[in-house]
């Protein structure tokens, strides 16, 4: 099974001038908790969670309306091609610990999403035969892989690696 054939298609989008309140009502109206940032040809450059804009909410202190995606969207991007497999997408969820991977077609633009929950869900669904490129035990490593803490707790030595995002 490749991405193409479990993603969720028909992502919504928004783009880096977009009000941080544009942004939480395309995530509330899409049941989502994310959503690609695309260029002006619309080849995706980013991610915003509802996580994203809660804590630009809460650090920059200001309304949702006053506030831009760019202030908030994490540019660090990682995506997937739809004719890739299953196995290539848990790798990348679990080398940059994220949840969700946009895909995107030949030139960068986004078609879809492929999430920790479409990989369970598939993993759980009737009919479901090992050699369908998911397994128990590789979605529980990749779950795994993707909760491990993004901090220390205080005074905590550092890890050896540590994912960071990028910043405008």
């Amino acid at each position: 099974m490749n991405v193409g054939e479990l993603m969720t298609r028909g992502v919504k989008t928004c783009a880096l001038g977009d009000s941080l309140n544009r942004a939480a009502q395309l995530l509330w109206d899409n049941d989502c908790g994310c959503i690609p940032v695309v260029d002006p040809e619309g080849k995706a450059i980013a991610m915003i969670t509802d996580r994203d804009i809660c804590m630009a909410a809460y650090t920059q202190g200001q309304a949702l309306g006053n506030m831009l995606v760019s202030s908030a969207a994490s540019r660090e991007i990682v995506t997937v091609g739809e004719a890739e497999s299953l196995d290539v997408a848990e790798a990348l969820m679990q080398e940059h610990q994220i949840r969700r991977l946009p895909v995107v077609d030949a030139v960068g633009k986004p078609i879809g999403l492929v999430s920790m929950n479409d990989l369970a869900r598939r993993a759980n669904s009737e009919g479901f035969k090992h050699h369908d490129d998911l397994s128990a035990e590789g979605i529980v490593k990749t779950l795994a892989a993707v909760c491990e803490p993004a901090h220390e707790p205080l005074g905590a030595p550092p890890r050896a690696t540590q994912q960071v995002r990028a910043a405008e």
